[in-house]
Formats: C-alpha cells, sequence, structure tokens
C-alpha cells in the first residue's frame, strides 16, 4: 500500500487525515512537536508517529535520518499556525509575522525539500502543502488575517516554483484547501473535519500529474489566487 506523511498530525485536520487514510488501508506515518503526547495518533492503525518541529532545521534533518530509504508516496505538509487573526495593521508586531510566515511558508518548503530522495523513490511522487481561501488576493473583499493570508499566499508561490522544478523529475506539487474547518485553530467554528478530510482524501487518491500547480478544495474546486 502507499505511505502517507502528514506533518502537524496529532490534532485537527492533521489527526483526521491520519485516521482516514489508515483506516483506507495506507501506511501513515504522522508528525508531531510532542511526539510523546500524539496517544491518539500513535494508536492508529498502520500509522507511525514521528518527532518534528518544522521549523527546526535539526528536527527536520532527524527525521530524514529516520526516513533513509523509505519511499514517501505522498507528503502532505500540515503544520501551520494562525495568530492573532483580528489583529489590526498596528497591532501586527514583527514577531509574529515571522513566526507565522516561517512555519506557514517556510516550513512545508523545507521539508518537502529535504524529503526530495524519499518522495522520488516512491510510485506516486506527490508533494503537497496546505494552502486556505485566506491565500487569495482575487477572493480578499472582507481585509483582516494579515499575518496568516501573507503566509499562505507566500506559500502558493513556493509551490508554483516548485511545480516547474520537480515537475520535469515526475513529482506531481499541488495545494490543498480543507476550508473554514471547526477546529482549535478556528475557535471550533466551521465544516466538520470529518467533511473535509474525507474531501481532500478523495481529492488526494485522484491527484495525477495533470494536477499540478492547481490549488484544490475538499469539493473538488479550483481556488482562485
Amino acid at each position: 500500500m502507499p505511505t502517507l506523511l502528514i506533518s502537524g498530525a496529532n490534532r485537527g485536520i492533521g489527526l483526521e487525515l491520519a485516521r482516514q487514510f489508515s483506516a483506507g488501508g495506507w501506511t501513515v506515518i504522522g508528525t508531531a512537536r510532542d511526539v510523546a503526547a500524539a496517544t491518539e495518533l500513535a494508536a492508529l492503525p498502520n500509522t507511525t508517529a514521528m518527532q518534528l518541529e518544522a521549523t527546526d532545521g535539526d528536527s527536520i534533518a532527524a527525521l530524514v535520518k529516520q526516513l533513509d530509504g523509505q519511499p514517501i508516496d505522498v507528503l502532505i505538509a500540515n503544520a501551520g499556525i494562525a495568530v492573532n487573526l483580528a489583529a489590526k495593521p498596528a497591532e501586527v508586531t514583527r514577531e509574529d509575522f515571522l513566526h507565522v510566515v516561517r512555519t506557514n511558508t517556510f516550513a512545508p518548503l523545507a521539508l518537502a525539500g529535504a524529503l526530495k530522495a524519499n518522495i522520488l523513490a516512491s510510485e506516486r511522487k506527490i508533494a503537497l502543502a496546505m494552502s486556505s481561501l485566506m491565500s487569495s488576493i482575487e477572493a480578499n473583499n472582507w481585509a483582516t488575517q494579515y499575518t496568516y493570508r501573507a503566509s499562505k499566499t507566500g506559500l502558493n508561490a513556493v509551490w508554483t516554483a516548485l511545480t516547474q522544478e520537480w515537475k520535469p523529475l515526475g513529482i506531481t506539487c499541488g495545494l490543498i484547501r480543507p476550508g473554514m474547518v471547526a477546529t482549535q485553530m478556528t475557535d471550533f467554528k466551521g465544516i466538520a473535519v470529518e467533511t473535509s478530510v474525507a474531501g481532500l482524501k478523495k481529492v488526494v487518491e485522484g491527484l495525477t500529474p495533470a494536477d499540478a500547480g492547481r490549488i484544490i478544495g475538499y469539493d473538488g474546486t479550483d481556488v482562485p489566487w
């Protein structure tokens, strides 16, 4: 069966991705900053929990060492954060801004780059990151969420570049959008996480090289940006 690696898999969307893919027979590798506390993840069938602080180079290097020779059919760079979404421009701090961009924009690229050999060694060769409607410049008609928007728009840009660089190697890069999901990040407002992930699973399992560069919602529709 194919192997899926999900970062930030200890709760919310990441945990539900691990739950649904493992139930579907996939081999799942889920990462968490505190792997000892990721008991729900570790208890899932066909699943291995591994430690990863996605913004830390040494932590990524340690994960890569553990995964030496392990093919990864699908990478989902899911780990992400949101800080003070309602902040006005004057309330956005340099520290918060850089922290969010480091986690949501840089970390997925760093993780994908580090796992390139593992992805190439697999059959499916798919590298995905978690985008958002907040990444869309075209659809932004209600302002706010400055740091989060910037981080996800930046993610779209770097993943588009990665798509072009890796496409000749046979790697399909794409972005997926979960929608506004009822998790801790959204104060549990939005659609059920099970509904979002069921849609994302269907999208992931149906991906082909022709989908490279798309930003696809959990409902199968493309996200404008």
